[in-house]
């Protein structure tokens, strides 16, 4: 990392093997520093990620890095066997140290090591700024929180020290302390960043924000750069959309002005012909002299169409030119069913109940939820908010006591393998709802975006986002509707409008809530009654 790194592509074109194209002669110069990568879900911002990456070869198109390309992926899939050190890249160093230090004089150990003999202390250093205990190199993933998995992944590139690093999502499954760790160690990393989040405070602490959209009906990807954080970014935006939506009304305005031209223009040729006719056959005007002023008038007439009719296009062109520049409304619609839950109607009860999860000396939770109760469970990497979950909705047996849910229940789960990624998002729908028709539950997709052919995707090619209103829409339509929804963690990879629209469906909602977030921002705008916070000696709030 001794000079800046950049990445630049030419021509960038890559598609699906059905077909479906993502980028299409995309440009980009990717310049030092630290950058953020936004905008909606299913644009194609993990895909594009995945092509700077080299883990998906592009169709078209060159991808030039000016050094080492380090690429933490959303959604780690790692073996629950593998040693921590080993997701660290660590490990065939450190079991070679440990072997020197054992004796051995072999070569190959002296070679497996080079010049890395300080690797404990610098690993050590990278996971004490993290928030992570040393001995966790000793254990492996599987004993792991998914916090912990996450913040060792990126201890492991930021060790190899890569000129470039490629980050999707890393704050994903961190708790706020985790989080701002991670926030102040990716600060002060030298080398050029490239970040998918949807989180603002890391967002905030960029130097420029790429904005990822497409054109209204569709188009080719396109890439435009921001000076600035987060905020910065918004202010910009807001500010050319303001712009963009007078303009739009402008060329609207135009448009029926020339329109109403053009019929005042037909107006006055059909009057100046009749005209002619009663002028031609006052006079007694020969043949002859009729046929002159009759073709010079027809010439005039046309002339005079074609004027307005440049008039009227050149307007159109206009209004279709502003348009584009406007972002196209492409936002979640939820109708949720009818789920209301009485006041004062119990919805679920736990009784000295024990999860896996809990210490030997636990005390057992008494919880009753009633009524349309909104409650957040809360706590730090590790605590047990999602076994305490699972086992709330009855997916895991209780170590001790007992939990019984008085209503139906709806869960998206953390992970979202609700899901059959073989099959159609419309396919799953109707396994959740058999009895609804096929028309209607069509047209109740078509509110979370699933609109025609979308509909019939199958589960396993769609982005991190579309899965999440996939997985929220087979739970909100199943039959019978949830009249207790849990929610686990589920900001995790929604885009900023997204997590809005999630929220004014939630404060729609009239059924019970449980919600497991680190989102702070996101729990402080839903309404929440109570909080019941784990892991820190403190019961509900």
């Amino acid at each position: 990392m001794s000079t800046p790194a950049s990445i630049t592509a030419a021509g960038l074109a890559f598609a699906w093997p059905d077909g479906t194209p993502v980028v299409s002669g995309l440009d980009l110069v990717v310049a030092p520093g630290h950058a953020g990568l936004v905008g909606a879900n299913g644009t194609g911002k993990s895909t594009l990620l995945r092509l700077l990456a080299g883990v998906l070869t592009p169709s078209a198109g060159r991808i030039v890095a000016d050094g080492e390309v380090s690429y933490l992926p959303q959604g780690l899939v790692l073996r629950q066997d593998l040693p921590a050190e080993d997701l660290l890249g660590i490990g065939s160093t450190r079991r070679a140290l440990r072997r020197i230090e054992g004796g051995s004089t072999a070569a190959a150990d002296y070679d497996v090591v080079g010049a890395d003999w300080d690797v404990e202390e610098r690993t050590g250093a990278m996971l004490e700024r993290l928030g992570l205990p040393a001995p966790l190199l000793d254990r492996r993933v599987g004993e792991l929180s998914g916090g912990e998995v996450m913040r060792l992944a990126v201890a492991g590139l930021l060790l190899r020290r890569p000129a470039i690093l490629l980050l999707d999502e890393p704050t994903n499954d961190l708790d706020l302390d985790a989080r701002r760790r991670l926030h102040d160690v990716l600060a002060t990393w030298p080398g050029t960043l490239v970040v998918v989040s949807h989180d603002r405070e890391l967002l905030e602490r960029l130097d420029r924000i790429g904005d990822l959209t497409r054109p209204p009906g569709g188009g080719p990807l396109q890439l435009t750069w921001y000076g600035g954080p987060l905020s910065a970014y918004e202010a910009r935006v807001a500010a050319e959309q303001d712009a963009a939506r007078q303009a739009v009304t402008t060329a609207r305005a135009d448009v029926r002005r020339q329109q109403h031209d053009r019929q005042e223009a037909e107006r006055l040729l059909a009057q100046r012909k009749r005209q002619g006719a009663r002028t031609a056959q006052r006079t007694n005007m020969g043949k002859g002299a009729q046929d002159f002023w009759r073709n010079r008038s027809e010439r005039n007439a046309a002339d005079y169409r074609r004027l307005h009719d440049a008039r009227l296009e050149q307007a159109r062109q206009q209004l279709t030119a502003a348009e584009e520049r406007l972002r196209e409304d492409d936002r979640v619609r939820i109708d949720l069913p009818g789920t209301a839950v009485p006041r004062g109607r119990r919805v679920l009860t736990a009784r000295g109940l024990l999860t896996r999860a809990d210490p030997a000396d636990a005390t057992g939770l008494d919880l009753e939820l009633v009524g349309p109760e909104r409650l957040a469970i809360v706590g730090p990497n590790g605590s047990g908010k999602t076994t305490l979950v699972r086992t709330l909705v009855g997916e895991l047996a209780p170590a001790a006591g007992s939990v019984e849910q008085h209503v139906p229940v709806g869960v998206l789960a953390q992970r979202q393998d609700l899901l059959d990624d073989a099959s159609s998002v419309a396919a799953n729908a109707a396994a959740r709802a058999p009895e609804v028709d096929a028309t209607t539950l069509r047209a109740r997709l078509a509110r979370f975006l699933f609109r025609g052919a979308a509909a019939d995707r199958p589960v396993g090619a769609l982005s991190g986002g579309e899965r999440f209103r996939a997985t929220l829409a087979v739970v909100l339509l199943a039959d019978p509707p949830p009249q207790l929804l849990v929610l686990d963690e589920p900001t995790n990879n929604l885009d900023f409008a997204s997590v809005d629209v999630l929220v004014d469906a939630l404060a729609a909602y009239e059924g019970a809530l449980i919600v497991v977030s680190h989102d702070e921002h996101f729990l402080d705008r839903l309404d929440l009654d109570r909080r019941l916070r784990l892991g820190e000696g403190s019961p509900d709030e």
